[in-house]
């Protein structure tokens, strides 16, 4: 068991429609807040295994682990640009998605 330089968390797409999801405890989650965070290579291994199986059911793609900051309240937050865009929605119509569900909530984004 090697430890990681920083958490990771899974990413993957909803088949579906499209959506960014992220592995949690009890599946896949819309909310980054919930997903599982590994800590070092055995968990990472796990939840990449995890997500590669639901890859083979047809139930997502682009399943890949991203490495994240543990923030305020426990909740795990994306280093890299690309994670953080992924987070918010989509960028062309702040109406659409999460952004638009996150401002009806009264949550800034």
């Amino acid at each position: 068991m090697t430890q990681l330089k920083n958490p990771q968390i899974l990413f993957a797409s909803d088949l579906r429609d499209g959506e960014v999801l992220f592995l949690g405890a009890s599946g896949w989650a819309r909310d980054h807040r919930q997903a599982s965070v590994a800590r070092d290579s055995v968990e990472a291994a796990a939840l990449e295994a995890r997500g590669k199986a639901d890859v083979a059911a047809n139930r997502v793609v682009d399943v890949y682990l991203a490495d994240v900051a543990i923030g305020a309240g426990g909740a795990p937050e994306p280093l890299h640009y690309r994670e953080k865009m992924r987070i918010k929605g989509p960028s062309v119509r702040r109406d659409l998605g999460k952004q638009a569900q996150l401002a009806q909530a009264g949550e800034p984004r």
